[in-house]
């Protein structure tokens, strides 16, 4: 019968061998040829199947195993789970096997261990996050392998190899150190099928499994969606299929969920509940018609039952509809096989079935994966209101917070002591009553205590009124007579349209997945945009004023600076009497004479050659990203002498550079750090020093690596001391900003030390263009802060991009995480990689900073509007982008376009509160 009972297991032992991060081309391809050839062998001319798995977007290893194991799709939220797993509760191949009593043995990655816990008979995890680590983690799981490939203990025996990902994570995929991993994986394969073939017994034979969680893409990570890295081989070797003859087509696409109902019905194991995945049929075609047929019966009740479990309407479904239809033919089928009717058409009619069932397998599988996203619209919506309100406080709040008091006030005690307040929360705590228990679905808002819950109402309630009597404030301003006339009427220049434009576009392209996966097109257009509006600026500075008599000069300089506001920042920053107009005036005029007027007038068009030569050294993005550029020139291993050269004048400008404003001990901490930097990547192998001829023994530059650490530790301790002695025993203002200057430099000796080598004339660039628009833009055409904040944030976006990074999560440079650590230490690792990440937006943040503290000039409120500044800037994207994406949620490229930017914009705003920390307490008003 179908029902009664489970069949029999197909295969007595299985052994999992799980390559992380093995693309289909190192076995199907040239690489395979040349580095596994047994491997080979056995896929041409041996007794096995092989296909390409295809991958669902987040690749990373984590929700991998867990689509492999329960055959579901998982949620986006794995991505930063995978940091650290908790255990699987979802019906999975693992538990089943465990509860039908087989003896499992595991070894190799920890997160095996951590999702599975108390599962394994025996076992031994391997950290997976220390990348640089390319044998030892492999060699954990290989010594076990006589042992237990002589015991007789066990029944399912996995193990994990790690080495191959580090490899591509540090060096990339056509790194000279993939060839000898391949070929060590290969002498693997071969001891384990040779064992398994010793081993076996007429009755049951045992199966290999050879697979990866994911591939790699063209520079080495993994997370997105590039054919590379969703592309996987899978083999399936047993002495149960029949041998191969004739030529190897090209394998057949299976999805990678397949794996989880596959190997449940080759061990004998009910299908998990939650799989999406079909039956890969060749590994059963040895069995009889009946049983086959029994097989993909059995995949196609399971998930004609979770369809029903989650769509109404399942039966219009026309997987399910198909299902049926295979059903009764199936049912006659039987009839007709029981009458003992033995003859051609019986098997003719049974192959018939068995594609009507494949067909409504696939039907169902593919509507399941679409479904698979299940919302919880109601916290979410809770969270869009939260920060829709956030973000309409803050703009109500421009006009006072740019003011010259630079105030940014939310009026607290009227809205907690008025009607409407409570009146609010008592109809909001009512929606929550009826939604949570009304809602069948699990609702985390709903999970959480009721304490909790009325707090989160209490606010939302709080900011509604908040809103509502900042409103009636303006409206109540509105109404007043004009006490000053002059402040409030202002007019737009260019800079402040372009501003308006860029940020309107900018947010308004978001809604599209091509303009997410090619951002940093929009952020280079910007900053070309902006350097021609900054030339055409500095050319009417400089002629408009020389040409014109002294008197005339004056109002064409008053003209000026009051087109040079912000919309609502009026002489903010700029004293308003008219004799100081006429000095600064004057003052303009000389300090651009002779060679700095022709470097001012220059200094656009050689920003826009940095910006051109940086583009050509990273391709990032999606569609363009595979194309060759200079820095995948510069890291192949030829060219290393090239690299190295690069480095070391990479390193000594970033000296001169950053150095002139420092104290002495600074300057030499500065210098010994930098040669430790170079020190580190002549350790680890990427770059070589000139007497060195062959490359020595790579290690892990652990201590040079901490040498400059204590180096950056002892810059940035000695630039606080200076700000808190500014804070606390005088409000010095030059030790305050020199004090700024060694935090920021600090900050820059730790990115040239996070830096792959090839990246550091972005370091380079970054201080230069700074430099120059310190010196010869922002100070000769007196800016005020609400605009040099904006161009900040603009040159800080478009240098993210400019070291390689993009929407997507592969780009993370995940090794930067381990830089002079031993073993994987969460939170240090957490903060390299995020201050690796997020260098660029946060150098230009700091440099804001420095430099609105430093120019004595300035009305003392200028830091307060420069973080107000920043603060919107950030929020304004993040919450037009939230409300965006809620609408997008069933978009086809939701996982792997949406999600990825959503999670950069999280940890992005996380970065940008602390930065505006940095910023309050730095302003002494």
């Amino acid at each position: 019968s179908n029902w009664t009972k489970i069949p029999s297991p197909l295969f007595k032992k299985v052994v999992i061998v799980l390559i992380d991060a093995l693309r289909d081309d190192f076995v199907f391809g040239s690489k395979g040829k040349q580095f596994m050839p047994y491997t080979t062998q056995v896929v041409e001319k041996g007794t096995s199947y092989s296909f390409i798995a295809e991958v669902k977007p987040p690749t990373v290893t984590m929700p991998r195993i867990k689509a492999l194991m329960t055959g579901s799709i998982p949620g986006f939220i794995d991505v930063i789970v995978n940091l650290n797993s908790p255990a699987l509760l979802d019906d999975n191949l693992i538990w089943q096997a465990k509860t039908a009593g087989k003896r499992i043995i595991f070894y190799g990655d920890d997160t095996w261990v951590k999702l599975f816990p108390k599962h394994f008979v025996e076992y031994d995890g391997t950290t997976s996050f220390f990348v640089s680590d390319f044998t030892e983690v492999d060699d954990n799981v290989t010594r076990h392998l006589d042992r237990v490939l002589k015991r007789e203990d066990w029944d399912l025996l996995i193990l994990h190899y790690l080495g191959l990902d580090h490899i591509g994570h540090v060096t990339g995929p056509n790194s000279p150190l993939v060839g000898p991993k391949l070929r060590e994986m290969d002498n693997i394969l071969k001891k384990i099928h040779i064992s398994l073939l010793s081993k076996e017994e007429a009755s049951l034979p045992n199966l290999l499994v050879v697979c990866g969680d994911h591939g790699m893409s063209e520079t080495g990570s993994h997370g997105g969606s590039s054919e590379g890295e969703v592309h996987t081989p899978l083999l399936f070797i047993s002495s149960a299929f029949e041998k191969r003859s004739g030529p190897l087509a090209q394998p057949e696409l299976v999805q990678q969920t397949d794996l989880a109902s596959t190997l449940a019905v080759g061990l004998g194991l009910p299908i998990s509940r939650n799989s999406v995945g079909n039956l890969i049929l060749p590994v059963v075609g040895g069995k009889t018609m009946r049983e086959q047929l029994r097989f993909v019966h059995l995949n196609g009740f399971q998930l004609s039952k979770l369809l029903q479990e989650n769509t109404p309407a399942y039966e219009k479904d026309p997987g399910y509809e198909h299902f049926k239809i295979a059903e009764k033919s199936h049912g006659n089928w039987i009839k007709l096989y029981l009458e003992g009717n033995n003859s051609e058409i019986l098997l003719n009619l049974g192959k018939k079935v068995l594609k009507q069932y494949l067909e409504a397998l696939k039907t169902l599988s593919s509507s399941l994966s679409k479904q698979v996203a299940q919302y919880d619209m109601y916290s979410m919506m809770v969270g869009t209101v939260i920060i829709m309100e956030v973000l309409l406080l803050l703009l109500l709040s421009i006009p006072k917070a740019l003011s010259s008091r630079a105030e940014f006030e939310v009026p607290l005690s009227p809205p907690l002591f008025s009607l409407l307040f409570y009146l609010m929360c008592l109809m909001l705590c009512a929606v929550h009553i009826i939604v949570c228990t009304s809602a069948e679905s699990l609702c985390y808002f709903c999970s959480m205590s009721w304490l909790t819950a009325v707090g989160v109402m209490m606010l939302i309630s709080a900011l509604m009124c908040g809103i509502l009597s900042a409103i009636a404030k303006i409206f109540e301003n509105s109404r007043l007579p004009l006490k000053n006339p002059v402040v409030s009427s202002f007019s737009w220049s260019e800079i402040d349209v372009l501003i308006l434009a860029g940020t309107v576009g900018h947010v308004l392209s978001l809604g599209a997945s091509s303009f997410i996966e090619e951002e940093h097109q929009t952020w280079y257009f910007l900053i070309n945009t902006l350097c021609l509006v900054l030339c055409q600026e500095l050319c009417r500075n400089n002629f408009l004023l020389k040409e014109c008599d002294p008197q005339h000069s004056t109002t064409v300089k008053q003209n000026f600076d009051s087109i040079g506001e912000a919309s609502e920042c009026k002489n903010i920053d700029i004293p308003a009497a008219g004799s100081s107009k006429l000095g600064k005036a004057t003052s303009s005029a000389e300090f651009i004479k002779g060679s700095d007027k022709w470097i001012s007038l220059a200094s656009p068009w050689i920003i826009l050659i940095c910006c051109r030569l940086l583009r050509s050294l990273n391709q990032t993005g999606v569609q363009w990203a595979h194309r060759p550029d200079f820095g995948h020139w510069l890291t192949s291993s030829e060219h290393k002498s090239e690299l190295s050269f690069l480095a070391a004048v990479s390193l000594l400008m970033i000296f001169f550079l950053v150095q002139r404003r420092c104290s002495l001990v600074s300057k030499i901490a500065m210098a010994l750090g930098l040669l430790g930097v170079y020190s580190y990547r002549a350790a680890i192998g990427n770059v070589i020093f000139p007497w060195q001829h062959d490359s020595k023994d790579i290690s892990k530059g652990i201590t040079e690596a901490r040498f400059v650490y204590v180096f950056v530790l002892g810059i940035v301790f000695t630039g606080t001391k200076d700000l808190l002695k500014s804070q606390v025993i005088s409000a010095d203002s030059s030790v305050k900003s020199t004090g700024l200057w060694e935090v920021y430099s600090g900050l820059v000796l730790l990115a040239a030390l996070l830096f792959r080598p090839h990246n550091l004339p972005v370091l380079v660039f970054c201080l230069l263009i700074q430099t120059m628009m310190t010196r010869y833009i922002w100070r000769p055409l007196k800016f005020d802060a609400a605009q040099i904040t904006i161009m900040h944030y603009w040159f800080g976006q478009a240098f993210f991009y400019f070291q390689g990074n993009s929407n997507g999560i592969a780009t993370v440079d995940v090794s930067a995480g381990f830089v002079g650590l031993e073993s994987y230490v969460e939170i240090p690792a957490i903060f390299l990689t995020a201050f690796a990440t997020y260098a660029g937006p946060l150098l230009w943040a700091i440099h804001l900073l420095c430099y609105l503290s430093s120019e004595v000039s300035r009305n003392s409120a200028a830091v307060g509007h420069g973080c107000f500044c920043y603060a919107l800037m950030r929020s304004i994207p993040v919450a037009i982008y939230i409300v965006l994406v809620t609408g997008l949620r069933y978009h086809l490229f939701i996982w792997s376009v949406f999600s990825p930017k959503l999670l950069y914009e999280g940890v992005h705003v996380f970065i940008t509160a602390t930065i505006c920390l940095f910023f309050t307490a730095m302003d002494q008003n």
